[in-house]
């Protein structure tokens, strides 16, 4: 298929650009020269891109700076883009210029076509759609309102489900006993209800602790532009623009105290970063407990059986696999690998401004979608729906040696480690050793090792 070009005109010279592309010179050139991987801008950051522009160019208009006519029409080209349209047209690879000039460029030159067609004449890509910005506070502005877009919408609504789902199973639950493990080794029995609880306040405390980041992402930079003065923006823009933006986005967005440090670092977004991972961990913890807790069906513990999905295997037939648990585990894997990622770019703030803005924003926002579909994934596909197999459960917590320890403050710890041992070696339940190795009888026995009241706490009476 042949491809023909039209020439666009820059301050460095003329460039060959598709004829049917939206965009401009600039972009044309950060395409030609940025060619590190497949991957684009994520659209969440694109649509944020113009949002800013949209409300920019409102703001202005307020302001008496922007003609109303452009104002409108660069408002209605946005509102294109933020409801999904030419996403194709942003073609700007990842890797590019630090600050992001380049995908900032690609926005405004996109804009001012749309702009410029529905006008009937040139609406400026930098003196209209770019007025009273910099790249330098549009892509940090561009970072925070994407996360917090994400996040309000995306991720903390998934970690609620994820929470009530866990509530309801455990509800559902709460009579059911099982051994418990530690060191992956029979423990003393706990209830489902406990176990599945603690996944439950692990996945809350993660939500809390990402929502006390949102002040700080949701405090923009908007209005520092090159390095933090305001220099070229109106004093009046950045309050108003941020009263503005909060109204179209339906999320409470501040004016930051300090430019210099938004432009200068991402350190908000490396602590919410933070505590992305912290969420992964628990991802991973309540993905590789179910996995355990599935194993088998005969040689593992077998004391829950997943949802069957899809065959396991291309050779072994009937093999079903947990895989929902193994796909949120990789997803957790891959938001640690992000944190790491964003840590090394938050520390690139040199001098006034921060020069690995793109890969943080792609980043943090793959890493607000993996985790967000985790939690959607888990919830729906593993948690709501495994079926407890009672029968191995309660074989486990009849032969579980560790029961004696019930007996310590009546027998001593010397004589149940004896009587553990014993059971253990001849594979007989704990009563039934305990039974002729003590002057306790049945009854006293039975009340003293009855698994649901050892789930409990305390000393035994």
């Amino acid at each position: 298929m042949n491809q023909t070009f039209r020439t666009e005109t820059d301050s460095m010279g003329e460039v060959q650009v598709p004829t049917d592309a939206l965009y401009q010179a600039q972009t044309q050139r950060a395409v030609d020269n940025f060619r590190f991987s497949r991957h684009t801008m994520p659209a969440r950051f694109i649509q944020a891109l113009a949002y800013i522009k949209q409300t920019a160019a409102l703001t202005n208009a307020q302001l008496g700076l922007l003609e109303g006519d452009i104002a409108t029409a660069i408002e209605e080209a946005s509102q294109s883009i933020i409801d999904g349209q030419h996403l194709a047209q942003f073609p700007i690879d990842v890797f590019q210029t630090g600050s992001g000039t380049s995908s900032n460029m690609n926005a405004n030159e996109v804009i001012a076509t749309l702009a410029s067609r529905t006008l009937g004449g040139d609406v400026s890509p930098n003196d209209h759609v770019n007025m009273g910005q910099s790249s330098n506070d549009v892509i940090p502005t561009a970072i925070q309102v994407s996360s917090a877009l994400a996040l309000e919408q995306q991720l903390l609504p998934a970690l609620q489900h994820l929470i009530a789902t866990l509530e309801a199973k455990k509800n559902s639950l709460s009579h059911v006993v099982k051994t418990g493990r530690t060191h992956l080794m029979d423990a003393m029995p706990v209830t489902f209800a406990q176990e599945l609880g603690g996944w439950q306040y692990q996945v809350s405390h993660a939500k809390a602790a990402i929502e006390q980041t949102l002040p700080a992402v949701k405090a923009l930079a908007q209005g520092g532009t090159a390095v933090g003065t305001g220099i070229n923006a109106d004093h009046r823009f950045a309050g108003a623009f941020a009263d503005n933006l909060s109204q179209a986005t339906r999320i409470r967005f501040s004016t930051s105290e300090n430019f210099f440090f938004n432009l200068s670092s991402q350190d908000a977004i490396v602590a919410l970063s933070g505590q992305l991972r912290t969420t992964a961990v628990a991802i991973m913890k309540i993905a590789n407990d179910l996995r355990w807790m599935n194993s088998g069906p005969l040689a593992g513990l077998g004391e829950i059986e997943l949802q069957a999905l899809q065959p396991g295997s291309s050779i072994m037939p009937g093999k079903v696999n947990p895989v929902i648990p193994e796909a949120a585990a990789m997803a957790a894997a891959q938001v640690i690998g992000n944190d790491a990622t964003i840590t090394v770019a938050g520390q690139s703030g040199n001098f006034q401004l921060n020069v690995m803005l793109p890969v943080i924003a792609h980043n943090i926002l793959e890493s607000i979608e993996l985790l967000a579909n985790s939690a959607t994934a888990l919830a729906d596909k593993a948690i709501a729906t495994f079926t407890v197999r009672q029968d191995n459960l309660d074989v486990a917590l009849a032969k579980n040696p560790i029961l004696v320890t019930a007996l310590n403050p009546v027998i001593g710890y010397l004589k149940a480690a004896a009587i553990a041992k014993r059971a253990y070696q001849e594979g007989r339940a704990i009563i039934d050793v305990a039974e002729e190795e003590t002057d306790l009888n049945r009854a006293t026995l039975e009340r003293l090792l009855d698994p649901a009241k050892l789930t409990q706490g305390g000393v035994a009476e």
